[in-house]
């Protein structure tokens, strides 16, 4: 009798040698699940760093635009709500900026990892946590923030051959695990080659998020990096120790993501009026991120250098300010977002 599979690597060629070839999707929601529950991925001795990270001015910023927006709206009870919420560096961040302007909300974080959690706790004690976003409270406004989320959600690809459009999958043979084509699937007329990716994951979440939000009132932020257009071609990629690795490689020892169709994503969150999308860099100038690095680099001088290199990291063109974008999805009665109008 063989002995069952000890890596996810062995398990996935296992399920391939019994099903067939695996869709990306499943590839992928198999190795995040594994990556994620088994590890805390962020930081130098990460494989990644995220934007609150960086510096405390994204969490601060993020913070006073929900702030800003609870409060032209009159003030509601409303529930801090983020989507996989990494550290709890972000929500600490904007809670103390949320404080200062007088929200003080009950924090809800969406997370499945383990690791994660145990960090969240050490930072956030008083929080609640779900599995999924259909526990979150129902009697008050829900101001959720999804910063970096999105891309980490299993997307499908389909390429355009000669003979139409065909599911891309994952087989695996003498050589390891490679890339192969499945069956055909529908498709607009595109040049061959061409690469088309769809994240049908976060259909579910918009799905359930939106009709509560437009209800109950309140904004989902989703911050991420993606385009505004549709757009063709594989973005498909793994991050290891912040390097650019094989995503078919040691499954569930990287970072998997795509980049995030920012039209797809305010198409699936109707009802709820879409802000933006709009760069990250242009975003935060307009929240008035140069003022907040200044004051920040008065008041402890030894640390001007590097408050100077982290505002550069968020905002410039050539870092994250024109990569990542920022979109609102808000309740249809309450007011316009700042600084997301194109």
């Amino acid at each position: 009798m063989r002995a069952s599979p000890d890596t996810l690597a062995e398990t996935l060629a296992a399920r391939i040698a019994a099903d067939g070839p695996m869709p990306l999707d499943r590839w992928m929601d198999a190795a995040n699940t594994h990556y994620y529950a088994t590890r805390d991925p962020l930081g130098l001795a990460g494989d990644f760093t995220t934007a609150p990270e960086i510096s405390q001015m994204f969490g601060e910023l993020t913070g006073l635009w929900l702030a800003d927006l609870w409060d032209r709206a009159g003030r509601p009870p409303a529930a801090y709500v983020e989507l996989g919420p990494g550290r709890g560096t972000l929500a600490v961040d904007a809670l103390r900026a949320m404080r200062k302007a007088g929200l003080v909300p009950a924090v809800h974080l969406v997370e499945t990892s383990p690791a994660l959690r145990a960090a969240q706790a050490a930072r956030l004690p008083d929080s609640v946590w779900h599995d999924d976003v259909t526990t979150l409270p129902t009697d008050r406004a829900l101001l959720v923030v999804a910063n970096e989320f999105f891309d980490a959600l299993p997307i499908r690809q389909a390429v355009r051959t000669a003979d139409g459009w065909c599911e891309r999958v994952v087989t695996h043979g003498p050589d390891g695990f490679a890339f192969a084509l499945g069956g055909q699937v529908p498709g607009e007329d595109a040049p061959e080659g061409t690469i088309t990716e769809t994240r049908p994951a976060a259909e579910p979440i918009l799905a359930a998020l939106a009709p509560r939000i437009a209800a109950q009132g309140g904004t989902l932020l989703a911050i991420d990096y993606g385009y505004r257009d549709p757009a063709h071609g594989d973005t498909f990629q793994a991050v290891r120790a912040h390097a650019f690795a094989d995503p078919l490689l040691d499954p569930g020892e990287a970072d998997l993501t795509a980049h995030v169709d920012f039209t797809a994503l305010a198409a699936a969150g109707a009802p709820l009026t879409a802000s933006g999308p709009v760069d990250q860099g242009e975003w935060l100038l307009r929240l008035g991120i140069a003022a907040r690095a200044a004051t920040l680099a008065r008041g402890t001088p030894a640390q001007a250098e590097a408050i100077a290199a982290a505002y550069r990291r968020l905002t410039a063109a050539d870092a994250m300010g024109h990569l990542f974008k920022v979109l609102a999805l808000t309740a249809p009665s309450w007011p316009e977002p700042a600084g997301l109008r194109g």
